[in-house]
């Protein structure tokens, strides 16, 4: 069973490789339809027709929508993410190309989520930042900063 851990980190890795693909594609879109917003709204509106079929048919049940009104605020901003996220990509993934883009994403990632293990935001339970994590993500910025060396040192 030690292979479980490695089998779930290479299926991130792919989901993950598939992000600079859908912000490529986004961006593209956004072009065609001459407005990023619109591009938004249609990769959103592509995504839930692929999803409610796949719903259907492994019979996932009607959430129970009573207990909303009692959950923290905060769980709503997973929606708001993904509009400023993949508006972001189709904006800035132009300009910084794909490995700027999504290393400066990364960057931004590693960042938010040592504040959300050290306060145990959202959620999750606390996971104090010990240095040897701060060093991993300190190299993530640097990583970044290297992707994006030309550009910065031109101004």
């Amino acid at each position: 069973m030690q292979s479980i851990p490695f089998i779930i980190a290479a299926a991130a890795a792919v989901a993950g490789a598939l992000v600079p693909f859908q912000g490529g594609a986004n961006a593209a879109l956004g072009r065609a339809l001459g407005h990023p917003l619109w591009a938004t709204l249609i990769s959103l509106a592509i995504s839930a027709a692929c999803l409610i079929p796949v719903m259907i048919v492994t019979k996932v049940p009607l959430p129970a929508l009573g207990n909303l009104a009692e959950q923290p605020r905060w769980v709503w901003i997973g929606g708001i993410a993904g509009v400023i996220y993949i508006t972001a990509a189709i904006l800035l993934m132009p300009r910084l190309g794909a490995a700027g883009f999504m290393t400066a994403v990364i960057a931004g990632q590693a960042i938010a989520s040592l504040i959300i293990d050290q306060f145990g935001g959202v959620g999750l339970k606390a996971r104090p930042v010990d240095p040897v994590r701060l060093i991993g993500v300190m190299m993530v910025i640097l990583g970044a900063a290297a992707t994006q060396w030309n550009a910065l040192m031109r101004g």
